[in-house]
């Protein structure tokens, strides 16, 4: 087996003892994904195990896709068959098939970021509370902290010590913001990112007989990077493996820098306590680092109280040394930065294009960018804004999305005026205030606009629930492409951002063309045998 040949001694014993519970520790650059790929490569080719039968997590769409054409290269087309992606893409193809046991529409929406903000924005208004002290970014990031600890709104407000710490922190209402989000999402066939695992975890608590399925189906789980994993997908995990216990989990506890996101180094440094007869592998050498980068990251991680313990060692080159500047602020260290590329570019005669600044947050930009005007250094700031952020996207996805789900209450609230059609943020306010005062959906506001709006109003009402009662007649009988370019044109978006002859405007509409061409080639895609419109926001949500 021509693979194994590729691996040291550590890494094939950690590729060929594929059975019951295992712990891969993967130092930096000791080749942990190719240990991982040929895992489930030799899954599939030794071990005859069907792809189907295979779960492999990742935290990136990227990770997941390099990872699947390493294994497709050993093993062949099989490998598509794989259980394979980030936690909320898989679990989220498991939700998207048992939904309905939890009172979701199987076509759920997917709210990101932006939109749950925008709807906890909405909620703070409506309850009176003060938008400074109930800052979008602080309720939706302790939700958020909740969720991941698997503490529902019920949990929450039954909770006196949380309640006593929103309390302390001078945010008393935050578990009835909680709650009225929690039933905002649920209403409106939503669910945000991390519902995804809160829903998961909730199905297999509630539904033995679902879980059980899914015991019988994935018979292997392999979970990359786990000192990132946060407590709900260790739980999610921990169920679906509780039959067979063929768990492999890869990581490193010196690793872990996701705290602040909910990520529990507990999961990796306790997980020899959940399964005593764990096999524990440790890829030791360093093929990335010179030997002073080592020794020093070595001395570093030495200290940590809490660790799993290992050598680290490289065969690479002794290297240059680390270079420590303590700056007194961020201006000072942006000024010592931008001089110490002007430096060595002129004492080396390299180019501006042979440096790089790798910075931990996006507010660091700042100093540093103005440092490198200051000293004439042409620079460009890699990253920026997604694609799928970009707003006349997000407009053309809202109208996707509500056309599919009529409840969708934040795609109603972004596209009800999008184009311009005479209806102000009072009538949006006075249909939500009609659904919930009556108990029905947005929707069936929308359909009966004479009942619950002036006449004036109303006839705009009308004419907007006419234009998607349209749409999904397209829906039904077109693929994803002609549907999403009726409702591109159908809408008025695309004259609109036609008509814009500005920079901007222009860059926009082009913009939406590019969405329109991704969704073609998703149609014309062979290896996608779902070309509805709702298939391929499913993938583009993930």
């Amino acid at each position: 087996m021509d693979y194994l040949e590729q691996l040291n001694e550590a890494q094939r014993e950690g590729v060929i003892n594929t059975e019951g519970p295992t712990m891969i520790i993967a130092g930096a650059g000791s080749g942990k994904t190719r240990v991982l790929t040929y895992r489930i490569a030799h899954l599939i080719r030794a071990k005859a195990i069907d792809p189907f039968n295979i779960m492999a997590l990742t935290f990136t769409n990227k990770a997941a896709k390099e990872m699947r054409e390493r294994i497709e290269h050993v093993v062949g087309y099989d490998a598509r068959n794989l259980w394979m992606g980030t936690f909320h893409s898989v679990f989220a193809r498991i939700l998207r098939a048992e939904a309905t046991l939890l009172g979701y529409p199987s076509n759920f929406t997917i709210y990101d970021t932006d939109d749950s903000k925008s709807l906890l924005r909405t909620i703070v208004k409506e309850l009176g509370l003060d938008e400074a002290v109930y800052k979008p970014n602080v309720v939706y990031n302790r939700i958020s902290a909740a969720k991941n600890r698997l503490i529902s709104w019920q949990q929450y407000l039954a909770s006196p010590e949380l309640i006593g710490d929103d309390a302390a922190n001078m945010r008393p209402e935050m578990g009835n913001i909680y709650r009225a989000y929690a039933l905002r999402c649920f209403k409106a066939g939503a669910m945000d990112f991390d519902d995804l695992l809160f829903n998961t975890d909730k199905l297999f608590q509630e539904h033995l007989d679902v879980l059980n399925k899914y015991q019988h189906r994935i018979h292997y789980v392999l979970v990359d990077e786990f000192q990132d994993t946060n407590l709900c997908q260790y739980f999610i995990i921990r169920k679906l493996c509780s039959m067979r216990e063929n768990i492999c989990v890869v990581g490193d506890d010196a690793q872990s820098i996701y705290a602040f996101r909910g990520a529990d180094i507990s999961n990796i440094l306790n997980f020899e306590r959940d399964y005593p007869d764990l096999k524990i592998f440790k890829l030791e050498q360093n093929y990335r680092s010179t030997q002073t980068i080592v020794e020093a990251a070595n001395s570093v991680i030495r200290k940590n109280r809490a660790q799993l313990p290992k050598n680290i060692w490289t065969m690479n080159e002794e290297g240059n040394l680390v270079e420590l500047i303590k700056a007194v602020s961020d201006n000072e260290e942006g000024r010592l930065v931008a001089t110490s590329i002007f430096e060595e570019k002129m004492q080396h005669q390299l180019k501006f294009s042979d440096f790089a600044v790798l910075y931990r947050t996006n507010s660091q930009s700042r100093a540093i960018e103005e440092a490198l005007r200051r000293n004439n250094i042409k620079y460009k700031v890699v990253g920026g804004l997604s694609f799928y952020q970009r707003k006349e996207i997000k407009d053309l996805l809202a109208y996707l999305r509500f056309t599919l789900n009529t409840n969708d209450e934040a795609s109603f609230r972004r596209i009800i005026n999008l184009p311009k059609r005479g209806i102000g943020d009072t009538t949006v306010d006075k249909i939500v205030v009609a659904a919930n005062d009556h108990a029905i959906s947005i929707w069936d506001v929308l359909q009966n606009a004479q009942s619950f709006l002036g006449d004036r109003t109303a006839g705009r009402i009308s004419d907007f629930a006419t234009m998607i009662s349209r749409f999904q007649l397209e829906v039904q009988r077109k693929d994803a492409y002609e549907a999403a370019f009726e409702i591109a044109k159908g809408s008025g978006m695309l004259r609109e951002l036609y008509e814009d002859k500005t920079a901007e405007g222009i860059g926009r509409y082009e913009n939406v063309q590019e969405l329109l061409n991704a969704i073609k080639e998703y149609v014309d895609d062979p290896e996608k045998p779902d070309k509805t419109l709702g298939a391929f926001l499913q993938e583009v949500s993930e």
